[in-house]
């Protein structure tokens, strides 16, 4: 069983995130989307908690948030792309499998 959970769930959603901004032509995503791409994957999540998380991958350099009204769109940055290359390995963020 794993000791801490939640923790475990936020660890896999930022990655998810990080995952599915790479994997956009351009980089970039809303909030809504990257709330869908994480359900897909079995994270559910609240826009609020989608927000939150990426404010910390904000804050770790990993992603640029700009508001487009009410709504946060993020692009990923170098030290996320990095992370998911597994170069570099970002705290409380999963890090990525071998097979990518």
């Amino acid at each position: 069983m794993i000791d801490n959970l939640p923790e475990y769930k936020l660890r896999d959603l930022r990655l998810t995130m990080l995952k599915s901004l790479k994997a956009q032509h351009d980089r970039t995503a809303n909030e809504k989307i990257l709330q869908m791409e994480a359900r897909a994957f079995g994270l559910a999540y609240t826009r609020e908690e989608i927000r939150n998380e990426l404010r910390f991958l904000e804050r770790a350099g990993a992603v640029k948030i700009t508001e487009a009204g009410s709504v946060l769109v993020a692009t990923i940055r170098q030290r996320g792309e990095d992370h998911l290359d597994r170069l570099i390995c970002l705290e409380g963020v999963d890090a990525p499998s071998l097979e990518g």
